[in-house]
């Protein structure tokens, strides 16, 4: 799965010298977190709903409302963006990219297409991904069990649950509490749970846990 599958688009970018309200009530409007700030085409810099909130007078201010939204009229995006703005090609495997994401702690990154800003990836469109990846909107018997991390066993536990007419919904591995263990987390339909239960036990070290959800 690559970016370009996944992020939100069309962009809603704004202008640098757009007043920082202005640009908050866009967001609020549009129900985004952030924006590319755009010039002559050209992408100058990325602002979010938190640059600007933070960019606004705190509630101890002694300033008047009128003060603070002649204030607010007058401070243009240019001024509370991020100017040195990490991208992504539009062609990023997912995982990459919620890797870059993580790694640098930011909510979102402009997908690219050469020059271009073609869409964001967020992290919402991340959480979405996890959802199909576990299966969480459908039905199943849900299971996780520790693993020795060896070839075969994977095979030996598909192999299983086709036999007792199982579909596999999902299924993931983790870290192990070891470097020689895996944890795997699947989800199957058809068979019930005493019948996974039955299947699957023989073949893994520990069902941690499984439940019908």
């Amino acid at each position: 799965m690559l970016v370009k599958e996944r992020m939100s688009q069309p962009v809603i970018s704004v202008a640098p010298d757009l007043p920082i309200m202005e640009a908050l009530n866009l967001m609020k409007r549009e129900q985004i977190r952030r924006a590319p700030v755009m010039k002559n085409g050209k992408m100058i810099g990325i602002v979010s709903e938190r640059d600007l909130l933070d960019a606004s007078p705190s509630d101890a201010t002694s300033l008047s409302v009128w003060e603070i939204n002649y204030l607010l009229s007058r401070v243009p995006v240019s001024d509370v963006m991020t100017k040195e703005v990490l991208t992504l090609d539009e062609d990023t495997p997912i995982e990459e990219a919620a890797r870059i994401m993580v790694d640098n702690k930011l909510g979102g990154l402009p997908v690219m297409r050469g020059k271009s800003v073609v869409g964001l990836i967020t992290e919402t469109d991340l959480f979405k991904c996890f959802l199909e990846l576990m299966g969480a909107r459908e039905l199943g018997v849900r299971v996780t069990a520790m693993v020795v991390d060896k070839p075969g066993v994977l095979a030996k536990i598909t192999s299983t649950i086709n036999d007792i007419e199982g579909n596999f919904i999902s299924f993931g591995t983790f870290s192990g509490r070891d470097p020689a263990h895996r944890e795997i987390t699947f989800k199957v339909s058809g068979p019930n749970q005493g019948q996974v239960l039955e299947a699957v036990t023989p073949l893994v070290e520990e069902i941690v846990d499984i439940r019908d959800c």
